[in-house]
């Protein structure tokens, strides 16, 4: 097509297609700023939002007061701890001072030391006692933090249960919530994708075709990367259910489309060479034959082969002779390349009656 063109029809054409782009691209920032902000519509919602507040809340405060419980009872375990540890150092020093105060008794045998012995097992006995209260202490710090820790993990377990009970009807909620939202990138998507359907098949030739086109790029933008990548899945199921429904659509567009056309051109190539060749434009034939292809039928013809001058698929003329210099030359050119002469070809009687008085005159 482009060989048929003008040089300056080119550069124009050239930057209208620059236009339809950028007309996309700025439709395409739009379409994609409002649907970005299509999950806005919905309210973010957590765990919290569907977990049994009345049975949740007592269960945490039960967590909350055995933690704080365990900690004072671990602090309070390690005073004890340390004062276990100084009466067992303080009674076993007393012991070793007693064993070698009783061995020299032994030793010098002296009646009158009884009182002092009655005296130091009283007092043997006495850091005895407070290491068992020490002890007891311990082990009662000990029995405290066990009994916060078995508290808390009790609250824990039955706050986990509700939890994951909560994170099932989030995930539910929020493939609700991912549903709706497609819905709403189909609802704006969908009129799009129609209005370029419709555009396409009536005003891609028309003169605004640039803003035609920019908005069929902007409409395949928005199904394809706006719309598709958040089909839900469910698996799969609904993915593959939509790609076949799709692919038997657009191929069985393709077949009627094609059996239209095969029938379009069987009834054009069974009527006369000169209605044929009217209904034929000017720069489409030219398009066709710079590609080595019949302007009527579009299978290849040897152009180049001096002895064809009709198509030898459906019959239509190819080549014909100059009505003043006799030059053959191609039956679709408005002009003589050989003499400049009007043609006498049918799609140009407009030109002909511009130019035959002055060629008269």
């Amino acid at each position: 097509m482009s060989k048929s063109l003008r040089l300056s029809e080119k550069w124009f054409r050239r930057g209208l297609w620059l236009v339809a782009l950028a007309f996309a691209g700025f439709l395409i920032g739009l379409g994609s700023t409002i649907v970005g902000d299509l999950p806005r519509v919905e309210r973010t919602l957590g765990p919290e939002d569907f977990i049994d507040r009345s049975a949740a809340d007592p269960l945490r405060a039960t967590i909350t007061a055995a933690e704080r419980s365990g900690q004072q009872a671990e602090r309070e375990r390690e005073q004890a701890e340390l004062k276990l540890t100084a009466a067992r150092q303080a009674s076993r020093a007393a012991r070793e001072t007693f064993a070698n105060w009783l061995a020299t008794r032994h030793a010098t045998a002296q009646p009158d030391q009884d009182g002092e012995l009655v005296a130091r097992t009283k007092a043997l006995d006495v850091l005895k006692q407070k290491e068992d209260e020490a002890q007891r202490d311990l082990g009662a710090q000990n029995q405290i933090a066990l009994d916060a820790r078995q508290s808390q993990q009790q609250a824990q377990q039955k706050l986990a249960v509700l939890e994951d009970e909560a994170n099932v009807r989030l995930e539910a909620e929020n493939r609700r919530v991912e549903l709706r939202v497609f819905g709403y990138r189909l609802a704006l998507t969908l009129p799009l994708l129609v209005i370029a359907g419709w555009l396409f098949v009536r005003k891609r030739k028309s003169q605004y075709w640039p803003f035609v086109w920019g908005f069929i790029y902007f409409a395949l933008f928005a199904f394809f990367v706006e719309l598709v990548p958040y089909l839900p899945s469910y698996g799969g199921y609904v993915r593959y259910v939509v790609g076949i429904v799709l692919t038997v659509l657009v191929g069985r567009y393709a077949i009627v489309a094609l059996n239209r056309y095969l029938a379009r051109q069987k009834l054009a190539e069974a009527q006369p060479d000169l209605v044929r060749r009217e209904e034929l434009g000017y720069d489409t034939a030219l398009a066709r034959l710079a590609k080595g292809v019949c302007p009527g039928c579009e299978r290849p013809v040897d152009l180049k082969n001096t002895e064809i001058d009709f198509c030898p698929h459906c019959g239509i003329g190819l080549f014909d002779h100059c009505r003043v210099c006799t030059a053959r030359k191609s039956a679709f050119s408005r002009f003589c390349h050989a003499c400049g002469t009007v043609a006498d070809a049918p799609g140009a009687p407009e030109l002909s009656a511009q130019v035959q008085p002055a060629s008269t005159t």
